[in-house]
């Protein structure tokens, strides 16, 4: 079997795509000199690549696959086959957005008011076509970065990546509008993905990262309770699926074992208690494959 090329992503994602790997049974290995990380799989090789650009060296087949953001796929225009969305980003498990900010006091308050205005941002492609859905015409201007730092003085507005907001806020800044809503994507290279080999190895490869995305906020639960209180019980739990219900040596006693958020337990296990299940234990999940 030819290997796999695969791109990883440098920067922002870096740190989390490697933590994401390694709960999916990958472990890479990143070195301070070297753009070519190690991975313990002798079926794939790796590279570092900045997420602006992976799109497009997996469009020329530089790379078989790569891990980016489906907005930059938007942003490149390349031509690369979305295999899968990996819902997570550098802070948590969730989409992100680009949107439109002006100052607190601008007197900009819908997309028309951005007539003949200056606009800064890294995603100039997706914002030149926002603005034309709007029928609006504004000077898009590339921005290297500290783009919320740009507005009044060099900018009348932006657009800007956020997760939360949080640092939009902190610089005094109003959002107008979501330009698009993106999330992390496993692309590959048209042709790699006809190879039936690599095909394989991809859709592997995307089956434990999307097991362990979906295990990251949950926990299982394993529990005891007498027959004649199963209904209390069942009450309580909200289950992914059914729970599954085992019968004990006892005839008269049941095991239960489900899966639930994390963030829930603390107000489950009392009510559970309440509803007279014994012997009741929280354990971590590393993936769960739906």
């Amino acid at each position: 079997m030819s290997l796999l090329k695969l791109g990883i992503p440098k920067g922002s994602l870096q740190e989390a795509t490697v933590e994401l790997l390694a709960r999916a049974g990958w472990k890479v290995t990143l070195s301070s000199r070297s753009y070519v990380p190690t991975i313990d799989d002798a079926e794939i090789t790796c590279l570092l690549v900045r997420a602006q650009e992976m799109a497009r060296y997996v469009e020329t087949g530089a790379l078989d696959a790569g891990i980016t953001g489906h907005d930059w796929v938007e942003e490149t225009r390349a031509d690369v086959l979305e295999l899968a969305e990996l819902v997570y980003a550098k802070q948590r498990l969730a989409r992100v957005k680009w949107v439109l900010a002006v100052p607190e006091d601008s007197s900009i308050h819908e997309p028309r008011d951005l007539q003949d205005k200056v606009i800064a941002t890294e995603v100039v492609g997706i914002t030149e076509k926002y603005l034309a859905r709007h029928g609006v015409k504004a000077r898009v201007e590339f921005s290297w970065g500290a783009t919320e730092v740009k507005v009044p003085q060099l900018a009348d507005a932006i657009v800007e990546v956020t997760e939360t907001g949080s640092s939009l806020r902190a610089n005094r800044l109003r959002i107008l509008d979501t330009v698009l809503e993106s999330s992390t994507v496993f692309i590959m290279n048209r042709k790699s993905a006809s190879d039936p080999g690599k095909r394989e190895k991809a859709e592997n490869l995307v089956l434990m990262l999307q097991g362990a995305i979906a295990a990251a906020t949950r926990v299982g639960l394993m529990l005891n309770v007498r027959r004649n209180d199963l209904a209390a019980v069942l009450a309580v739990l909200p289950a992914l699926k059914n729970p599954t219900i085992s019968s004990l040596s006892d005839s008269d006693w049941v095991a239960v074992n489900t899966i639930i958020e994390e963030s829930v337990v603390r107000q489950i296990l009392p009510r559970l208690k309440a509803a007279r299940a014994q012997g009741i234990v929280e354990y971590p999940l590393n993936k769960i494959v739906l």
